[in-house]
């Protein structure tokens, strides 16, 4: 059994479920978290999965950074909005031999991790349904799986390194189904396929996946995004196939209805993901002069709608 001690800092949805399997398959796992602290300190963490419940009563759990003993792999699961705590977070988890795992969507925090720690950095993208629907409490719907690849500061191709085989041996071992990648950016973009569409519809529009792919009309625009995502992976000089977006379509159709991450967060008037999953792709696209206008319309829509939401009452 591997020895690797992991902390994840971000216990919501992604965090909580990941930590927790990492946990039960009997790793150390310290978890640092905010307002559930105290109740998670005391009882520890609920998981309702699709591939069977299981409660954690003990779990190590944390407020204050500073107390985390020190970790092989520091897994970061906060949101994109959050990054910019990191800076005060990160310094205090991170020792010269610790690996930095990032769980988050987008384009373009890797890049600004490294400005904080000089370690090396995996980043993983997450194929689930899950939310925190109360705190310590998580339900998993579907799916899990979980895609990871080394950063490169030169954006190239990094191969499977020894980082990423430990790191999925742990996982494996945890029960979570993962994959490791050669190419960090191009798996960036083939995740974008799916959540520019996905993510940005259901905000706008306050509807699951499955109302979505109900709907004809939609379901066209969601293709039509997912092609434009293609269209703009060539800016990093990547390339998304038919046959991957159109597999794409199908594992939606066949998606158990979903709340999304941002529709969420719409919900509870938290701030949008606005900018990591469209914006950065969007710029990195218009420094090259490829043009996604579909995809432009939908970033100024939820601009407006994270405005909105962050100068309600």
């Amino acid at each position: 059994m591997s020895q690797r001690r992991y902390a994840i800092i971000g216990t919501g949805a992604i965090g909580g479920y990941y930590g927790a399997c990492l946990q039960r398959s009997g790793l150390e796992v310290h978890f640092l978290l905010r307002s559930d602290y105290r109740l998670v300190k005391e009882q520890g963490l609920i998981i309702d999965s699709c591939q069977g419940n299981f409660t954690l009563p003990v779990v190590k759990a944390y407020s204050d950074p500073t107390e985390i003993p020190p970790c092989d792999v520091v897994i970061i699961a906060l949101k994109a909005t959050q990054n910019h705590i990191l800076s005060q977070i990160l310094p205090q988890v991170v020792t010269e031999n610790s690996v930095v795992l990032l769980l988050q969507n987008g384009l373009g925090a890797e890049e600004k991790i490294a400005q904080i720690v000089n370690n090396p950095i995996v980043g993983g993208l997450c194929f689930i349904c899950a939310n925190k629907v109360a705190a310590g409490q998580i339900v998993h719907l579907d799916y899990g799986s979980v895609k990871i690849a080394e950063y490169s500061p030169h954006q190239q191709p990094c191969g499977v390194t020894d980082t990423l085989r430990a790191i999925a041996q742990d996982c494996q071992q945890a029960g979570i189904k993962i994959e490791t990648s050669e190419d960090l950016l191009q798996t960036r973009w083939e995740k974008l396929a799916w959540n520019i569409p996905f993510n940005g519809l259901s905000a706008l529009l306050e509807a699951t996946t499955a109302e979505i792919m109900a709907d004809a009309g939609l379901r066209a625009l969601a293709e039509t995004l997912a092609w434009e995502v293609a269209e703009g992976a060539k800016s990093s000089n990547r390339a998304i196939s038919a046959e991957y977006i159109t597999a794409l379509m199908k594992r939606t159709e066949k998606m158990k209805p979903y709340h999304t991450s941002m529709k969420l967060d719409r919900d509870a008037k938290r701030p949008l993901e606005v900018e990591a999953i469209f914006g950065n792709p969007l710029r990195l696209a218009k420094a090259k002069g490829i043009s996604l206008p579909h995809i432009e319309m939908l970033y100024q829509q939820l601009k407006f709608l994270d405005r909105k939401i962050q100068n309600s009452p």
